[in-house]
């Protein structure tokens, strides 16, 4: 995997406009491998990894048994990717990896809550579209298509198979339309990404992380402050909309400010 350390905004900019088509996550932190949430709960609360296929099975299982109690239509449960999707956007642990098709929303996830450096990942996908493992050419992205029935469980539970797959559910919500977003999946989760990518011809290639350093955030926010990427527009709801009024705490017209102390010294009230 290749580093990049960036210094500027302009950059950031410059360097992904020259990849076309490819994806991209955001993290927080820079020191943060590329790994699942599934991984980590795994990792924390069953050392034993053998158990790993079992108790990913049996979560989806509990899922699908309660869950149409809350759906208008239940029919999303039966279909294993659109059903793991469903369970990531609500919290739960799974082994989809959130990528979108815009560097500038996965900048804004990077550095919205960053309080140090924070690092964006560029997927190569145009290349990773027909390329498979090293260790068996037939596994291809189409092969082991997670929208395909049986492949979920044929490829991907077992944990054996370094192999990785990305895409879109056949039918996406709102929230994975807002985001420009779709699904980076590896077939082993003990592993960070980029391990299992080692394993594909130009593997090292195909994924860059650009590092974005916490001095390049303020005028990184702004920028996309102006592009209207912010929790509004990527949570098209009210979960978003309230979300969106942190970073309103930290943005004001100066004329507001200037207002506000100005009234608060000659004594009237300070406008809300």
């Amino acid at each position: 995997m290749q580093v990049v350390r960036l210094e500027r905004w302009d950059d950031f900019v410059a360097h992904t406009h020259t990849q076309p088509g490819w994806a991209f996550r955001g993290e927080i932190s820079a020191d943060w491998p590329l790994t699942t949430s599934l991984a980590r709960r795994l990792q924390t609360f069953c050392p034993d990894r053998r158990q790993w296929p079992v108790r990913e099975q049996r979560a989806l299982r509990v899922f699908r048994r309660k869950a149409h109690i809350y759906l208008g239509d239940s029919s999303v449960i039966a279909d294993d990717l659109r059903c793991l999707a469903l369970m990531q956007h609500h919290g739960a642990p799974t082994r989809l990896l959130d990528f979108t098709k815009s560097p500038y929303v996965a900048a804004f996830f990077a550095l919205e809550d960053a309080t140090g450096d924070a690092a964006v990942y560029a997927l190569d996908t145009p290349a990773l579209w027909s390329a498979a493992p090293r260790f068996d050419a037939t596994l291809t992205r189409e092969r082991i298509d997670l929208r395909d029935s049986g492949n979920y469980e044929r490829y991907f539970v077992g944990n054996q198979l370094p192999v990785v797959w990305f895409g879109e559910p056949s039918v996406m919500d709102r929230r994975l339309v807002a985001q420009s977003g779709l699904f980076v999946v590896p077939g082993r989760i003990d592993e960070p990404l980029d391990a299992t990518l080692s394993g594909y011809d130009n593997g090292g290639a195909l994924l860059v992380k650009y590092v974005l350093p916490q001095a390049m955030r303020a005028q990184a926010m702004q920028q996309l402050y102006r592009m209207n990427v912010t929790n509004a527009t990527l949570f098209p709801d009210l979960e978003g909309l309230a979300r969106s009024t942190a970073y309103e705490l930290e943005v004001m017209w100066e004329r507001l400010l200037d207002d506000a102390h100005g009234d608060a010294a000659s004594g009237k009230a300070v406008p809300r």
